[in-house]
């Protein structure tokens, strides 16, 4: 599977934006997915994942109930509805494919995309 992350950009805190996952292959549908991000001088750190399904979602604390996490998978896409954003968000993000174990741990997570930069200013 190869990942390319995309809709990052320059939004001003409160405003939001849309990120998209897309993934190459046919197996996309049988894989949960994620979303991280790391700002500079940070560690990575999770935003949300997805099951195969679309069923079940789970987010970081810091950005539930502003962010929704959508699969496609008839177009083979992850999204990740970013709004209410504030400047502690501005980070690069990626998204992986979750491959074992708990959703919030990047070490559980391969096929990792390029990222994409998100910029909120305050």
């Amino acid at each position: 599977v190869q990942l390319q992350a995309s809709g990052g950009g320059l939004v001003q805190a409160g405003g939001s934006l849309r990120l998209s996952c897309s993934a190459s292959g046919r197996t996309f549908s049988r894989y949960d997915m994620g979303w991280f991000r790391q700002a500079p001088g940070k560690e990575r750190e999770f935003v949300a994942a997805i099951n195969w399904s679309g069923g079940s979602t789970y987010y970081a604390d810091s950005v539930k109930g502003r962010f929704t996490i959508s699969r496609d998978n008839a177009k083979n896409t992850a999204n990740l509805q970013m709004n209410s954003l504030k400047s502690e968000d501005t980070a690069v993000y990626y998204c992986a494919v979750h491959i074992r174990g708990t959703y919030s741990t990047g070490a559980n997570y391969d096929y990792w995309g390029q990222g994409t930069q998100v910029t909120v200013s305050s």
